[in-house]
């Protein structure tokens, strides 16, 4: 059977995460925690996605409110039944099965929440197996060289599975066992039900295994096969924050090995982080340090400078970006932002703008051309094209109640240090002298002046501040003009 068909048998699938995860220290739940933007539960749910389940089930149990508003808001067609005691997988599985109606003929696949590496292309193989050879139960298992700690595959004599046996149940010689269970199974339904009515907790946890279940299978001459991952790390899964942080790198070299094989080039991979919702085209330039998350996506030509994050923003094709924070902003093509700019969301910055060092943009569109090159605040404001904005201009636009807009139109060329207090117009082609404070509308053309004019008190330095060094060096200059 080929992957699409598996697929469209519409399995059921159980994903268990009641799980207290006390070992992550933490007041989250465990399958909450976030890799490359997305929690643990999500990047499952979202590999069983193409598997076109016919019923998803989320089993939880600590903390079970705040799993259900993730899950809700990713699957709102998952259905959420809860382990009210620790009772083990097998408990699990058995609670799943009492709130869901499973046809006899459609397989069932169970795995852990906190397995975010797993792909939808191995789950899809896994189930392939167990409908193509008829198996009772069909297991995803992997070879490691250290496997402490994982339940061990003891395998029968015509190379399936007789059971699998904890590591905390183990003897020493099954501890020798290199073959591990990866908590990922796919069971025909009826086998299930009846081989989780014959499993007990009489073990060292005093829970119900789902692995006991395997056992219970193969002793009344079912066919359990096991199918070796190709590759180990998909069956990884997260207990503390060593192993998130593990999960997450190589989540992470994986999204950088696909996008560089896609056309992208990475200066230095290990620095660079991607979400996996982020989108990138052929010609991308990423320097290091770099994070790129959320909805993001950049076409191409575009450069990324080092230590630069992006949040949910759109970049358009030759835009260079570096040394700075965007986060929902809207970057036009062939437009240059840094170092050291702040764009916060609402921001659109259209065709060839340039916004330079230490300027904080939100809530503004800057139109095509225009330069905000250092220093400034531009909130709340429309500007248009081939507009200048002078160095520590600031848009005035909170009178403490309410915030207020400010218009600045075509070639505009505002003078450095001037404060525009909004709401606020400023016409076409007008100018504003250096150092204004603008409080009114300045009309299409003309010269807005807001300053006070400059008056100077000669000999002040000598009377007022007489033996500093200002004063010496004032007598020196009047001594020498003299």
């Amino acid at each position: 059977m080929s992957s699409k068909s598996a697929a469209s048998a519409g399995p059921v699938i159980f994903i268990l995460a009641a799980g207290e995860g006390t070992r992550m220290q933490s007041q989250l739940p465990k399958v909450l925690h976030k890799v490359l933007g997305r929690t643990l539960i999500e990047h499952v749910i979202d590999a069983t996605n193409e598997l076109n389940p016919s019923q998803l089930v989320i089993v939880v149990g600590a903390h079970r409110e705040m799993v259900e508003e993730v899950v809700n808001k990713v699957s709102p067609n998952a259905k959420i039944v809860v382990q009210e005691k620790r009772g083990g997988t097998g408990h699990a599985v058995r609670i799943a099965l009492e709130n869901v109606k499973v046809s006899a003929e459609v397989p069932i696949l169970v795995l852990a929440g906190d397995i975010p590496l797993i792909t939808s292309t191995t789950l899809l193989s896994l189930l392939d197996t167990h409908v193509a050879e008829q198996n009772s139960a069909t297991v995803l298992t992997a070879e490691i060289d250290d496997p402490e700690g994982y339940g061990r595959i003891v395998r029968d004599g015509s190379d399936g599975i007789l059971r699998i046996v904890e590591d905390r149940d183990a003897t020493e010689i099954e501890r020798e066992i290199t073959e591990i269970n990866s908590s990922v199974y796919v069971f025909n339904s009826h086998d299930l039900v009846d081989s989780l009515s014959k499993i007990n907790n009489k073990n060292a946890q005093g829970e119900e295994y789902l692995t006991d279940a395997i056992g219970v299978l193969q002793s009344t001459g079912k066919r359990v096969e096991p199918v070796i991952v190709e590759d180990f790390i998909e069956i990884l899964g997260v207990n503390d924050r060593f192993q998130l942080s593990e999960c997450t790198a190589l989540l992470r070299d994986r999204i950088n090995l696909h996008w560089m094989k896609s056309g992208v080039t990475m200066i230095d991979p290990t620095t660079v982080w991607i979400d996996p919702t982020v989108s990138l085209s052929q010609d991308v330039i990423i320097y290091p340090e770099v994070a790129l998350a959320g909805s993001t996506s950049i076409e191409s030509g575009v450069v990324i400078g080092a230590r630069t994050t992006l949040i949910n923003c759109e970049v358009k094709s030759g835009a260079h970006i570096r040394d700075s924070y965007c986060d929902g902003a809207q970057i036009g093509a062939d437009a240059t932002v840094g170092p050291f700019s702040y764009l916060r969301p609402g921001t659109v910055l259209e065709k060839g703008v340039k916004v330079g060092a230490y300027v904080e943009v939100k809530g503004s569109q800057i139109g095509a051309g225009s330069k905000v090159p250092h220093l400034s605040y531009i909130g709340d404001a429309t500007i248009g094209v081939g507009t200048n904005i002078g160095a520590a201009t600031v848009t005035v636009n909170y009178d403490g109640v309410e915030k207020h807009h400010t218009v600045i139109g075509d070639h505009v060329r505002i003078g450095s240090d001037t404060m525009l207090v909004a709401p606020l117009s400023i016409g076409d082609g007008a100018y504003t002298a250096a150092g204004s404070v603008i409080t009114e509308d300045v009309p299409a053309g003309s010269m807005g002046v807001g300053r006070a004019r400059q008056r100077n008190i000669l000999g002040w330095v000598l009377r007022k501040r007489s033996g500093s060094d200002s004063a010496l060096a004032a007598d020196a200059a009047e001594k020498k003009a003299k």
